[in-house]
């Protein structure tokens, strides 16, 4: 009781800030550009770590390390593949989308963007991505809600239910109050305590054990095939479908909203390299670290994991190794992860439901302060979804990032792409993209295809259709592409 009521202790610290966070933020949000980018003020060190925690979340405290805690090395291709993709994003697609959503009639959101790059006057390039961003984040966000529930039953003992709806309350507390501005600043904190907190479980979970040799000697004698990146969990060869799949992870990151705004909200185009330092060398050594958490794990608890509870692997260590309050500390970094992710999720989903669907469908002349009202009320609704799905506690958080990792990487990823670098692409092009890739996903992910992870395919198709449509349509004008070279030649 008195172990509970320290690590209860810890777990308030930590929330209270975030609270307070909020309450502070609150009163610097004016209108709608603050709400959804922060009015473009993010330095460096925000934008990096920022973007990293919303994009890391909880699966990589839960979801990676029970993947490798039960596949060993072979889960090292996820992380390869992400590592690779956040690479290629920072490098190639930030500094583009920086620039166009800015001389691009100030965009605030993917589709806002798409519509002002292609002055479509119809309105679908705003209100079909707005509805894959609704579907995928009610997803997304609910593995958020899930990862929280599991954190809190295995914690302290709650039932599910009660669990997954405290860490709800929380996460839609500081969204619905401070907007960007404090989902970027948690979300720095978060970073911060996410990257410590990984580093440090595996690391004592190895002094514990009698050194970093001894436990991997002992990791071997159990396991051998762990050490065979090319060997799965049932002791089969890994084919090159299933290498595929792993490595195709990477591809989604060109379509993820809730990372992608971060780049749209950094200060200047010029701090983004600085940016892509820090962010390359927190992700390289945390999916590293995240993976060695499921390898220590592996020998250091007694009595085994299995099935969904192999994600809990992260958390049955602190609160074995530490003190309460100093596993108090650590678990908050598991929060912290849940919270910075499922937080941005909404800002997005809502942002994209007041500015994409409220504004374009109901309410053209509606004024700041009203989208700001409706963008907090779909916070609410958005949020409900997702507590709904989340409600079942066998739920597998990676399974769940992973459709709604393809649903956006698929969307959205071939759409922005072809938007940055092909001046030739058109506005059907572009539509028709986009709903070839969200609709794959929906349907490869029902029969899964070939054991073929859904992104692959919906990425390609997505891509492939924009090429033959574009081409086959008429080139756009030239009113459409100047921008194109504005961008080039800008320096905002």
């Amino acid at each position: 009781m008195t172990d509970n009521i320290l690590i209860i202790i810890a777990f308030i610290v930590y929330l209270s800030l975030m609270m307070l966070i909020g309450i502070y933020y609150y009163r610097r949000t004016r209108n709608m550009a603050d709400y959804i980018l922060g009015n473009r003020k993010l330095g460096a060190w925000v934008t990096s770590l920022s973007a990293e925690a919303s994009d890391m979340s909880g699966w990589m405290l839960m979801g990676l390390p029970g993947f490798a805690y039960l596949a060993g090395l072979n889960a090292g291709w996820i992380a390869l593949g992400l590592a690779l993709g956040t690479y290629f994003n920072w490098k190639f697609v930030a500094e583009r989308l920086r620039k166009y959503t800015e001389l691009a009639n100030n965009s605030l959101t993917i589709p806002d963007f798409l519509q002002n790059r292609y002055q479509d006057r119809s309105n679908l390039l705003r209100v079909i991505p707005a509805v894959f961003i609704l579907i995928f984040f009610i997803i997304y966000t609910s593995s958020g809600f899930v990862a929280g529930g599991k954190l809190f039953e295995t914690i302290f003992g709650i039932p599910y239910e009660a669990a997954v709806l405290l860490g709800a309350f929380v996460v839609v507390f500081y969204t619905l109050a401070g907007g960007f501005l404090a989902v970027s600043m948690t979300d720095f904190i978060q970073g911060v305590m996410m990257f410590f907190a990984i580093l440090l479980v595996p690391f004592a979970g190895m002094m514990l054990l009698g050194g970093p040799v001894t436990s991997l000697e002992s990791l071997y004698l159990v396991e051998p095939t762990f050490f065979n990146p090319f060997i799965k969990p049932d002791g089969s060869m890994l084919g090159f479908i299933e290498f595929l799949s792993l490595m195709g992870w990477g591809l989604g990151y060109f379509g993820q909203p809730h990372i992608l705004v971060r780049f749209m909200a950094i200060r200047s185009s010029k701090e983004l390299t600085s940016a892509m330092h820090i962010a390359m060398t927190w992700v390289v050594i945390s999916l590293s670290a995240a993976v060695l958490v499921g390898l220590v794990g592996h020998i250091f608890l007694v009595p085994a994991l299995s099935g969904s509870d192999s994600e809990t692997v992260f958390l049955r260590m602190t609160h074995d190794i530490f003190s309460p309050f100093a596993a108090g500390l650590i678990l908050s970094a598991v929060l912290a992860a849940i919270m910075s992710t499922a937080s941005a999720q909404l800002l997005v989903a809502a942002s994209a439901f007041a500015q994409d669907f409220y504004r374009s469908i109901f309410r053209s002349t509606a004024e700041q302060k009203e989208l700001l009202w409706v963008s907090r009320i779909s916070v609410l609704c958005i949020a409900g979804f997702a507590i709904t799905i989340a409600m079942n506690p066998s739920s597998l958080i990676l399974d769940m990032v992973a459709y709604a990792w393809a649903g956006f990487g698929a969307t959205f990823g071939p759409a922005l792409l072809m938007s940055l670098f092909w001046r030739r692409a058109t506005r059907n092009g572009v539509l028709a993209g986009i709903i070839v890739g969200g609709i794959t996903v929906l349907i490869w992910k029902q029969f899964a295809f070939f054991g073929l992870y859904e992104l692959v395919p919906g990425f390609l198709f997505a891509l492939l259709t924009i090429y033959i449509i574009s081409r086959l349509d008429t080139p756009p004008a030239e009113e459409i592409t100047s921008t194109f070279d504005a961008v080039e030649k800008s320096d905002i």
